[in-house]
C-alpha cells in the first residue's frame, strides 16, 4: 500500500482549482509526466518556484503484529507557478523528483 507523506507541510494555494492533466503553453502542450527540462523548454522560467522535501513509502505489518517493516524514500518536490496574463488562469505545477505530477488552475493572471 503506497502512501505519500509530506513532512514539511503541504499547503495548497488558496483558490486552487481541480487538477488537470495538461495545459497549453503558447502552441505547445504541457502534460502530466513531462520532465522539468521539457516544461522549461516549452514555457520558459516560471514566475514563482519553491522546493521542499517529502517522503513516499510502504508499511508492511504481519496480521498478528509480530513483523513490521517500514520503507520510506525521500522525494524532492518542486512547485512552479506560471502567470500568462489577465486573459488566462495562472497554472500551478507540482513536480516530484523532476517529473510533473499535478497541474492546477489558479486565479486569473495580471
Amino acid at each position: 500500500m503506497k502512501k505519500i507523506l509530506l513532512l514539511l507541510g503541504f499547503l495548497f494555494v488558496a483558490g486552487a482549482g481541480t487538477a488537470d492533466a495538461a495545459f497549453r503553453c503558447g502552441n505547445r502542450i504541457v502534460q502530466i509526466g513531462d520532465h522539468e527540462m521539457e516544461v522549461l523548454q516549452k514555457c520558459g522560467e516560471p514566475e514563482f518556484k519553491d522546493e521542499r522535501i517529502g517522503y513516499t513509502g510502504e508499511r508492511l505489518r504481519h496480521p498478528r503484529g509480530a513483523l513490521e517493516i517500514e520503507e520510506y524514500e525521500q522525494i524532492i518536490i518542486h512547485e512552479w507557478i506560471y502567470n500568462f496574463g489577465p486573459r488566462r488562469l495562472k497554472q500551478r505545477l507540482l513536480f516530484e523528483n523532476g517529473i510533473l505530477k499535478e497541474i492546477n488552475d489558479l486565479e486569473r493572471g495580471y
